[in-house]
């Protein structure tokens, strides 16, 4: 797939997205968000449709880049920038991004498999596909402070 066709696809579902109160037709085994990061090199937002799983209060996306060699973009956006914003359904918040290291992410991935097989499979696929391990992001819902 194209770069610009990989645009228009992700286009697709996120209009779909924000037109069904955050349901998309392709992604019924699975819950989806739209993550809307600052590029790290043009500073202007971005907006990606992700996978995710609930971890309480938090929310655990992976960068898998759908087992394509490289990283995706919102992963060096987030690592530039860990602020960003998240759709989940109709509402929105803003979020902080982690990066589960350690035995962080060893309990992350148990939590991931024991809540949602049906991504704890995408994401083994996913890694038998590339040489570098793919990160798990907790987002945090970020405080006002107004």
């Amino acid at each position: 797939m194209t770069d610009l066709a990989r645009q228009q696809l992700h286009q697709g579902i996120i209009d779909e997205f924000r037109s069904n109160d955050g349901k998309v037709a392709q992604f019924t085994d699975r819950d989806l968000l739209l993550l809307t990061t600052v590029g790290a090199r043009t500073g202007e937002p971005r907006t990606w449709p992700l996978a995710y799983v609930r971890r309480g209060e938090d929310v655990v996306i992976f960068a898998a880049n759908g087992g394509r060699p490289n990283r995706p973009g919102w992963y060096f956006n987030l690592i530039a920038n860990p602020t960003a914003t998240i759709e989940v359904g109709t509402e929105s918040w803003p979020v902080s991004a982690t990066v589960a290291t350690g035995d962080v992410r060893t309990r992350v991935w148990h939590g991931i498999v024991d809540s949602s097989p049906a991504v704890a499979e995408s994401i083994t696929q996913f890694q038998s596909q590339v040489q570098w391990e793919i990160p798990l992001i907790t987002l945090t819902r970020s405080v006002d402070t107004v």
